[in-house]
């Protein structure tokens, strides 16, 4: 591997671009449950770059091409979701959109067979089966690999926020987990999936990587499944902390901030490197809080030492990036977001669901209430 490989897909990238991801659960359409459809899908879909595996073959992938906006990524996002639905209607299932499937079990699930995630299942053995989540994964292209290095160390400080307002994965295995995202913590088990510590610079990353590749912890740079990662193919920072959103708009918020985030901190990293110093400590810990509890759950800002709400935290973060969200045209995402606030997050649309309908309900439910038009 050579460094000024990887220097040059940084520079070569249009500043603050878009790609999405978004993972789905392949549901019997009759009862919600998981269903090994994926082999069917991908001989089905129109466009196999658009679309891909993941671990389980229950489990589908979709992906935007390179967006300029935000509007645009979730066009694309539409597209997909559309045509997996249509797909659907014709080889006998449907998508279902949460964080967690809340009853599956582990040890029913299958492997896709290929090489990568044989080498996945054979690393992670019983907790490989245990990774039936979905997630949004949102990467934005930056033009300079050091300046992207600083912007992801600077950005950590904002990770429990967008996990707060994304959390949609409140059941896990037939159980009320008591978490709003049990995802976090399922996937968590992994490793390499932590928050990452500073990292010193371009060079640094380029020889972590290497140096888990050499001693066989890692086949290729995307096997770091940090929750923000330099994507070295890519060249841009890819954002893997939200929970999957049934919502199209909740989506589009979560885009729009992470966007604004990449945007803001470009600037503000090359005046001030003191914004990439925070407690990693406190940050785990408000990470934590995020996974388990209310937007009333009191934490401390790692970066300042502020004690607030998580609310709170929230609003300091778009008080942060309101300059940027504007200059972007992305402003009408706060509706949505006040909305989250005050109402709830979709893993508190789970639970209020399945406290009045029980989880059979549900399962449809989450088939059923699928965004595919904002």
């Amino acid at each position: 591997m050579s460094v000024d490989k990887y220097k040059k897909i940084f520079k070569q990238k249009r500043n603050y671009s878009i790609g999405v991801e978004e993972e789905f659960m392949i549901c019997d359409p009759s009862s919600g449950n998981l269903i090994d459809k994926a082999n069917d899908i991908m001989d089905a879909v129109s466009d196999k770059d658009r679309y891909s595996y993941e671990l389980l073959l229950s489990e589908i992938e979709t992906n935007t091409p390179i967006c300029d906006d935000v509007n645009s990524a979730i066009n694309h996002l539409s597209i997909n979701r559309k045509e997996l639905r249509d797909i659907g209607g014709k080889i006998g299932y449907k998508i279902g959109i949460s964080g967690t499937h809340p009853t599956a079990m582990a040890v029913d699930q299958k492997f896709v067979e290929n090489s990568s995630y044989n080498w996945v299942a054979e690393q992670l053995q019983f907790y490989a089966k245990r990774n039936m989540t979905f997630s949004t994964h949102i990467h934005i292209s930056v033009d300079d690999p050091d300046r992207a290095i600083k912007i992801t160390n600077a950005t950590r400080r904002w990770i429990p926020a967008l996990l707060a307002i994304s959390a949609n994965s409140p059941f896990f295995e037939n159980q009320n987990t008591g978490f709003k995202s049990s995802r976090s913590m399922q996937f968590g088990a992994f490793p390499r999936t932590n928050i990452p510590v500073k990292i010193e610079s371009f060079d640094s990353y380029f020889n972590l990587v290497n140096t888990l590749i050499e001693t066989k912890s890692i086949q290729k740079p995307r096997q770091i499944w940090w929750k923000i990662r330099p994507h070295l193919d890519y060249g841009t920072l890819e954002y893997r902390i939200c929970d999957v959103q049934r919502s199209l708009k909740k989506t589009k918020m979560l885009i729009a901030i992470v966007q604004s985030l990449v945007h803001a901190y470009d600037t503000m990293v090359t005046y001030n490197n003191n914004l990439e110093d925070m407690n990693y400590e406190i940050l785990n810990d408000a990470f934590w809080k995020a996974t388990r509890f209310n937007f009333d759950a009191k934490v401390t800002d790692c970066f300042d030492g502020t004690r607030l709400t998580l609310k709170d935290y929230v609003y300091k973060m778009i008080d942060t990036i309101h300059h940027s969200l504007a200059d972007l045209g992305n402003k009408d995402i706060i509706t949505t977001l006040e909305h989250i606030l005050e109402s709830g997050n979709e893993a508190d649309e789970q639970i209020n669901f399945e406290k009045e309908n029980g989880k059979d309900k549900l399962l449809l439910y989450l088939m059923n209430n699928v965004e595919y038009d904002v």
